[in-house]
């Protein structure tokens, strides 16, 4: 999956896999199936996916109707870092992130 993003090119064939998720079944409104990517270059962040309409990849039809879609989200250090606390592994996060010892 490729995009271009207020002039930032997101490539999920160049880029490095964080982690990914795979969650519920097809028919599910929530479901979703997404992956946290990690630029070589610049080290910025993005998800790219799918989901169902009652996910952050939904797009708007008509008004007050969603439908499910597919896209790539850039995400910030931070927020790529919360969301990496939630679905990886402390492994995963070690390599991308850099975390201090409590």
């Amino acid at each position: 999956m490729k995009a271009i993003i207020k002039g930032f090119r997101y490539d999920t064939d160049k880029a490095d896999l964080v982690c990914e998720i795979q969650e519920s079944y097809r028919g599910n409104f929530r479901h979703i199936d997404a992956g946290l990517f990690c630029t070589k270059r610049a080290k910025r962040f993005f998800l790219a996916g799918s989901g169902g309409p009652m996910t952050i990849f939904a797009t708007q039809v008509d008004q007050n109707t969603w439908s499910g879609g597919s896209k790539i989200i850039p995400l910030s250090k931070e927020s790529a870092l919360e969301w990496a606390e939630q679905h990886a592994t402390v492994e995963q996060i070690e390599r991308f992130f850099e975390i201090e010892d409590a």
